[in-house]
């Protein structure tokens, strides 16, 4: 599908990204009251990086980082027979007991909410956290399900023929969010 799509617009740049990331953070401690019992975990892909970039940014001012780790949901997602004959499974690494904890799942785009399901469900293979929270850099809208994000970068009306994508130094070289349209 990627190759059926062309770029339309850079709707934020990387200073912008810069911004989403320390407004978040802020957003999070203050609602938490600290970082005590948080912990702060990336869904594979692009949430991994985000979600280092807001335990580095709260660090810088509170002096004291949230716990990290990322989640693989490959197996989790509802259209795994869809996606791949013989899916690629990532690595989940969460280092401390979630029990008890406020987590914090983080992801580049919300879209049908289907995604946060799977990670919703493989979370809680690991235990059972006092909450769990979302942190996304983009909502786009168009919800299947009734999830709904704690923490918004940016709310971004878009078609269901149009694709968010979020471009990251640690993985694509550069920060921006662009919006893609299928191709004609």
């Amino acid at each position: 599908m990627e190759a059926s799509l062309k770029e339309k617009a850079e709707i934020i740049d990387a200073d912008g990204i810069r911004r989403i990331i320390t407004r978040i953070a802020h957003e999070i401690v203050e609602r938490n009251k600290g970082v005590d019992d948080l912990v702060l975990i990336g869904i594979r892909r692009r949430g991994v990086p985000i979600a280092q970039r807001l335990a580095k940014k709260i660090q810088e001012f509170e002096g004291n980082a949230p716990a990290e780790g990322s989640l693989d949901i490959t197996l989790y997602r509802d259209d795994l027979s869809t996606v791949a004959h013989q899916p690629v499974v990532g690595s989940t690494d969460i280092p401390v007991d979630i029990n008890g904890k406020v987590a914090i799942l983080v992801d580049d785009v919300l879209y049908t909410g289907r995604t946060i399901r799977a990670a919703m469900d493989a979370l809680i293979d690991f235990g059972r956290p006092r909450a769990i929270q979302l942190a996304v850099v983009v909502d786009r809208g168009h919800r299947e399900l009734p999830i709904r994000a704690d923490y918004v970068g940016k709310n971004v009306p878009t078609s269901k023929k149009e694709v968010i994508g979020v471009k990251l130094a640690e993985i694509d070289g550069h920060d921006a969010v662009v919006i893609k349209e299928l191709k004609d």
